[in-house]
Formats: C-alpha cells, structure tokens, sequence
C-alpha cells in the first residue's frame, strides 16, 4: 500500500510583483515540493489577507492578483501538480474563520509575536484594523479547510503555527472529534535565508524600492546589479575589500553554479586588486542566465491573461470541493445540521 500523500498550503498576498527574493526564499522551494510527488500543493493567492492592511486601495489587489498568478506559473508551478486558488473565491474560509473566532480571546491575538511585530512596522498605532489583528485565525482557517498538515514558513512565521495549533486542539477537545488537522512548520534550509537588498538593506521589499523583480528585462537587471552597494571603504581596484556584509557576494553564493570561481573572487577581493565593477559584470551575467527563462516562460503566459484566470478559477473551484466538506465536518461537530 502506497504511503499516504502529505498536504501542504502555503501562498503570497497580491500586493505586487514577486522578486528574487521571494524566488530564493520560497518559490524555488515550492517547486522541489511539488515534483517530488510525496503532497497535495495548494498554493493561495491571499487577496482577503492583502486587504487587511490595503483595504482603502482594492485596485492594489486586483491589479497584483494576475501578477502573482504569472510568477507563479513562470518559475515552474504547475496547475496541473499543484492547485493555485484564490483566497477571496473560497467562501468557506470565511465561515470557518468565524466559527475559530469563538475559541481566540483578544488578549491571546495581541501577544503573537509576528502580529505585534509587523503592527508595528506598519506604523498603526491604535489604528489596527480589526481583520489585521485577527489574520491568524483567517490563516487557521485557510491551513485547516484543506486538512493541511506541511506549511512551508521561515523561522518568523512560527507563532502564527503555533496559533493554529491552538485552535486545533480546543476546537477538537470541545467539540469532541479529530477533524482538524494539526499543521507543522516546513522551515527552508539555512543557508537559504533572507536575500538583502541591492542597497545592502537585510530585506528586499517592494516598499524599499531595492528589488530584483522576475518580470525586469535584462537592460532593468544590469543597471540594478551595477548601482548595487558594496564595501564602501573598497574605493580603488587595490584596496582590500571586505566580502562579509557585501551582498554583491550573498547573490553569488546563492546563484552561481561555480562556487570555486566564487571563492577564488572572493579571496582575490578581500588581498586586493579586484574591482566592484567586475565582481558586478559576473553577478550580472549569473543572475541573466538564472532569469532569462524564467522571464520568457512569464512573457508567454502573459500573452494570454484569459487562460491564466481560467487556471486561477479551476484551481479555485477544485478548492471550494475540498473546504466545504471540511466546513460541513465543522458544522456537523458543533450541531449546526439543523436540517439534516
């Protein structure tokens, strides 16, 4: 008997284009997961998350959501390995947030570590929107409706599992049967961390302006690798520079395929006698060979946006089958089958 497959859901909230960082840190992983044949995928665009803190700029949604979509299907996920839905055409997940609402108490909500550490990053104040604070049960109810039990996080995202754990266990302890499944962490490996940003930032971000997108062309992508930061004290071709820090450096060490050539440029830069212009020429041409495919797979799917919102709404429809028996489930727990 064949083992049984695991579940895994994991997804990005539509408020832009995806960037190379999003490649390194997630996309490329996604990939591996998918093909290897051991999961059911779902990958969810969260346009209701997205909301939360874009509520006043829907057109910010609803303008990213093809984007998204076409990035996805440009780095190799494939609709016809993993289903790509849409958070806002799975009314289940609506319902089933409600019903979880009941068993968080606000105080809990407020003491998540990842909650009250992007509150304050997004500057609210005491203007938290009511759907921000309360975005780990929605995610509860995203994990739970598919019966995920592998969710793809960075080390961060850890509480907001924890949450939904919680949830998991008081739902199945009160209501007296294991339907909802308990999730874990799928964490990527170390050295994939966080890409930095061109501008030598720890974060590569949209708001930041210091991002290699996977729809730039190539003249885009030169000019951005050559106004890159580097070691600002490396001011002439025999100064010895410093590679720590340097992220013209990290970029290598995560896209070269030569990593004896890497360490021979490294040693050469840190003795003296290699200039930042050179060291960029090559991380220009690694970086066009990682993403001119990517790039003519995105271009072509793009051609064609009717067929890649037929795929987003085939991959929605196929989820709605899987969450609303999960929400029947729920309901008939509780004893909201009134009606039979």
């Amino acid at each position: 008997m064949a083992d049984k497959k695991g579940v895994i859901l994991t997804g990005d909230r539509p408020t832009g284009k995806l960037h190379i960082g999003h490649y390194v840190g997630s996309l490329k992983n996604r990939v591996k997961l998918q093909n290897s044949g051991n999961y059911d995928t779902y990958i969810m665009i969260a346009d209701m998350q997205a909301l939360t803190d874009n509520a006043r700029n829907p057109a910010k949604i609803r303008n990213s959501l093809l984007q998204v979509a076409l990035d996805y299907l440009a780095v190799g996920i494939d609709p016809k390995k993993s289903t790509i839905l849409v958070q806002s055409q799975i009314p289940a997940l609506s319902e089933l947030t409600m019903y979880y609402s009941d068993l968080v108490s606000v105080s809990r909500l407020k003491r998540n570590p990842t909650v009250k550490t992007e509150i304050s990053q997004k500057k609210f104040g005491q203007s938290v929107p009511t759907g921000f604070l309360t975005y780990p049960i929605s995610q509860a109810a995203d994990i739970t409706a598919f019966k995920a039990d592998t969710i793809p996080v960075g080390e961060d995202q850890e509480p907001m599992l924890e949450q939904t754990r919680e949830i998991v266990r008081s739902f199945n302890r009160i209501y007296g049967k294991d339907i909802l499944v308990s999730p874990k962490g799928y964490f990527p490996p170390k050295e994939m961390g966080r890409i930095p940003g061109l501008d030598g930032n720890s974060k590569m971000s949209k708001s930041l302006n210091n991002a290699i997108y996977l729809s730039d062309d190539a003249d885009t992508i030169q000019k951005k690798v050559m106004s890159m930061y580097t070691d600002p004290n490396h001011i002439h071709v025999k100064d010895p520079g410093k590679v720590e820090g340097n992220p013209v450096f990290t970029y290598l060490d995560i896209f070269a395929s030569d990593h004896d050539k890497v360490e021979q440029l490294k040693a050469q830069y840190q003795h003296g006698g290699l200039g930042d212009v050179k060291i960029k020429r090559y991380l220009n041409d690694v970086l066009q060979a990682t993403l001119k495919p990517i790039r003519e797979r995105r271009e072509q799917y793009a051609k064609d946006p009717d067929q890649v919102y037929q795929i987003l709404k085939d991959g929605s429809n196929k989820a709605n089958q899987v969450a609303n028996h999960t929400l029947r489930q729920v309901q008939d727990a509780i004893g909201l089958n009134y009606f039979g």
